[in-house]
């Protein structure tokens, strides 16, 4: 994908090592009893849960971060005690030769076993029957494969996509605003599954922003980015003339052009987008900014919410008021106040995505939850036994459970 060697390590490798890093410090804790108050209705007892692996895994990555994705919830897999058959994209066939010989260094095939291949080989495994599947990429085969494990009532974790919506109003501070979504939306050229997918901005600060857009579209990749040695290009020909095919030059105010060649798009910034747009009936997943005008808040927060839920929103705003409003009213996974993308960069916190854009949650304990059922266990002493709950039953009784059970 042309990725320069410091957004591969930025975004593939330093991530997957850090989530190792905090994985290797915290899962003996985790793996542990967990101890409950007991209540009193069963006393004396010593309440406890604790984490067993469901068995055998089904990892299936995509192509856009074909190391990360691959390996970040196989970590969690692993900590858990699962063994794993790990399905990485045919689309990343180099990526996928250096997960397999790692992978078979480190443990022996009966744990963990690479699974080369295309749609046949996708298909063949969701034929088999796993004890939990986790499977990252687009809806309609997200939904595929919610359809194949409801035959066996397989558990998945679906991390899907969607279109991210990005809200700009008219107190954020435009400059950093531009530059945080350049930096967002052409990490991978778009090919992200939280990449800011549209923009919606204010009318009175809309003209100021695009320029600033433009402006740190050059100064991160140059008056033409595809020949930027670091620019990123679309993962294959299809891909390339789908997100072409979604640029209408009459709406084009910034780029436009491509090179059909070495399958690069230019940074485009398409202004006057409609809902009807081409552009938007479905996740771009390329270096393409749509601009829709909105003349208030109110008018972004319901654009929103009359679509699917996001598995992204990223809000530049000044107003703690906006920001509320949106967080308390405005579905979607996860997302950034004035910031786009960092939010999954962390251990310590969940990601995942809600209706449309996923289900499930994994990094850091999150991850270690994800991979292992939680028994409940109630240790019931033997020392005595209370007769309150044993027949036949009398007013005593019913009076007592009334003070145990309220």
């Amino acid at each position: 994908m042309n990725k320069s060697k410091t957004e591969a390590y930025m975004c593939e490798i330093g991530m997957t090592l850090a989530e190792l890093s905090y994985m290797l410090k915290h899962m003996d804790g985790w793996a542990g009893k967990q101890y409950k108050l007991s209540p009193l209705a069963q006393f004396s007892s010593t309440s406890y849960t604790i984490k067993e692996p469901y068995g055998v895994v089904l990892i299936m990555s995509p192509w856009n971060y074909p190391f990360m994705l691959t390996m970040e919830p196989l970590i969690g897999a692993i900590a858990t005690g699962n063994c794993c058959v790990v399905k990485p994209s045919a689309y990343a066939p180099a990526t996928s030769a250096v997960i397999r010989t790692i992978l078979r260094e480190c443990f022996p095939e009966d744990y963990i076993l690479v699974v080369e291949g295309g749609r046949a080989e996708n298909q063949a495994l969701l034929d088999q029957r796993f004890d939990y599947i986790f499977f990252t990429g687009g809806v309609t085969v997200g939904k595929e494969v919610m359809a194949k494990a409801a035959k066996h009532l397989t558990p998945v974790t679906l991390e899907l996509g969607g279109k991210s919506p990005c809200v700009v109003d008219k107190s954020a501070k435009l400059n950093l605003a531009a530059k945080r979504i350049v930096f967002g939306k052409l990490l991978n050229c778009g090919q992200t599954c939280v990449a800011p997918d549209y923009i919606l901005v204010e009318r009175s600060v809309k003209e100021e922003f695009v320029g600033y857009l433009k402006k740190w579209i050059v100064k991160m990749y140059g008056e033409n980015a595809t020949e930027n040695a670091d620019y990123v290009k679309m993962i294959n020909q299809k891909h390339f003339n789908r997100v072409t095919s979604l640029i209408d030059p009459a709406k084009v105010v910034f780029g436009g052009g491509w090179n059909e060649e070495t399958m690069q798009i230019e940074p485009t910034i398409m202004d006057h987008v409609t809902p009807e747009d081409a552009i938007m009936q479905e996740e771009i997943f390329g270096p393409v900014f749509p601009i829709i005008t909105v003349d208030s808040m109110a008018e972004a927060e319901a654009f929103i919410r009359e679509r699917e839920k996001p598995l992204a929103l990223y809000l530049f705003t000044q107003s703690k008021a906006v920001a509320d409003r949106f967080l308390k009213h405005v579905p979607f996974g996860g997302g950034c106040i004035n910031d786009t993308i960092i939010h999954l960069a962390t251990s310590r916190m969940g990601f995942g995505g809600v209706g449309n854009s996923g289900m499930g949650s994994y990094h850091g304990k999150k991850s270690f939850d994800t991979f292992s059922h939680e028994k409940s266990i109630v240790n019931k002493h033997t020392w005595m036994d209370l007769p309150v709950r044993y027949a036949p039953y009398n007013k005593v009784q019913d009076a007592l459970l009334k003070i145990f059970l309220r």
